[in-house]
């Protein structure tokens, strides 16, 4: 397998309609506003989805609503792109709803991250389409215009002060990129989790323990998920309530080493991707190139 069949969107124009939706929880209504705010600054016209804020707030409404926005958009020819309005929880419980051959007869970038990685998962096992890792927050939205409305590559480098810059396996790879938050991931495992066979994997990791991080690499390995990978990239492990940052990042260190180190494979850790401040965006799907020694990824354009 290889990105020869990606389906890579046309990239957004000004004047475009993108659409905001909500398929895993529910964001502020100061959240929906300052994502609208950012979009029309870029002379995007900007749409909500019916069920994107939910007043009631984190996981509210039904996985029929949530699903019924995101194929919405999907469907409707005038929109250009698919913009997630935060990640959260739930996305996992809708993807075998999405309508796959729609995203296949008109592709559009859906972005975002974290939960958002069930979604990004199931299109591309589905539909061969290429999705965008991130948001349009911060130093984050003026990379996802970019993203989204040029078709210049996406270079990111090594940041030696970052958690995970000390998971290093030298070398160079190239193949399709795939991947995003650890977790839901390890959880599509047996559910639809795409083949990695000539893939470079990438993960960020919103960490709990240390044996919780164990146990998902080693259902990530022992299942054999991981077969044909031909180099990872890690972004951010983001501690949850003080977890990780309480143990040692040594221990942390030596764990993914020791486990993912196993796999022969290049690794570059330290990327600026996840749910630290600001982080950077990445086309999912496209062919990228891992250079260890340089410290960078290079992603092919996600939109064309």
């Amino acid at each position: 397998m290889d990105s020869d069949d990606a389906l890579v969107p046309p990239r957004l124009q000004p004047g475009d309609r993108v659409r905001l939706v909500s398929p895993a929880s529910f964001p502020t209504v100061a959240g929906i506003e300052e994502a609208r705010q950012i979009l029309s600054s870029w002379g995007l016209r900007v749409e909500a989805g019916e069920h994107a804020l939910d007043q009631f707030g984190f996981m509210a409404g039904t996985d029929v609503d949530r699903l019924a926005d995101l194929n919405d958009a999907l469907r409707d020819p005038g929109v250009r792109a698919v913009v997630t309005t935060r990640g959260g929880a739930g996305a996992y419980r809708i993807v075998d709803g999405i309508d796959f051959e729609a995203a296949r007869r008109d592709p559009k970038p859906v972005v975002g991250f974290s939960d958002i990685t069930n979604i990004h998962l199931a299109l591309w096992q589905h539909s061969r389409v290429v999705g965008l890792h991130g948001m349009v927050f911060g130093v984050t939205g003026e990379a996802t215009r970019r993203a989204l409305m040029t078709t210049e590559p996406i270079v990111l480098h090594r940041d030696p002060a970052a958690r995970s810059a000390a998971v290093a396996v030298d070398g160079v790879a190239s193949g399709f990129l795939i991947g995003g938050n650890l977790g839901a991931i390890a959880g599509q495992v047996g559910a639809g989790m795409p083949s990695l066979d000539g893939g470079i994997l990438f993960f960020e990791s919103l960490a709990g323990d240390v044996a919780s991080l164990d146990q998902v690499l080693f259902q990530l390995t022992a299942s054999g998920a991981l077969d044909g990978v031909r180099g990872i990239v890690i972004g951010h492990l983001t501690p949850i309530s003080g977890a990780v940052e309480d143990s040692p990042p040594a221990e942390i260190v030596e764990l993914l080493q020791e486990r993912l180190g196993r796999l022969g494979v290049p690794i570059l850790g330290g990327l600026p991707l996840g749910h630290d401040p600001d982080p950077l965006v990445v086309p999912l799907g496209t062919t990228a190139f891992v250079d260890t020694a340089a410290g960078t990824l290079t992603v092919a354009p996600g939109v064309r």
